[in-house]
C-alpha cells in the first residue's frame, strides 16, 4: 500500500491514470460505498454520528488524490480543476 501511495505522491503515475482510474473510478466507488453504509446506518435508526463519520471516512484519501494531481509533473489545468469539482461533489453528496 505504501508503494501505491508513494508512487502517486512522487508523480510516477501518469496524470491521466491518476485522474481517470484512481480518482474518478476507484475514488468514486470508495465514496459511494461509504455513503451507502452511512445511509444504511441512518435508515436503521443507528447513531447519526457514526453515519457521519463513515460518510467522511474517505475524505483523507480524496484529499490525497487531489493533492497528488496538483503535484503531478504533467501540468493539466483542466484535470486539476476537475479533480477539485470531484472532491466537492464526493464530499457533499
Amino acid at each position: 500500500m505504501l508503494s501505491f501511495l508513494a508512487r502517486r505522491w512522487r508523480g510516477e503515475v501518469p496524470v491521466l491514470t491518476l485522474f481517470w482510474r484512481d480518482t474518478l473510478l476507484v475514488g468514486s466507488i470508495v465514496n459511494v460505498l461509504a455513503t451507502f453504509v452511512a445511509l444504511a446506518i441512518v435508515s436503521q435508526d443507528g447513531p447519526a454520528g457514526l453515519a457521519a463519520a463513515l460518510h467522511f471516512l474517505p475524505l483523507p484519501y480524496n484529499l490525497f488524490l487531489v493533492a497528488a494531481l496538483w503535484r503531478a509533473p504533467e501540468r493539466s489545468p483542466a484535470l486539476r480543476w476537475a479533480s477539485c469539482v470531484w472532491l466537492f461533489v464526493a464530499t457533499l453528496v
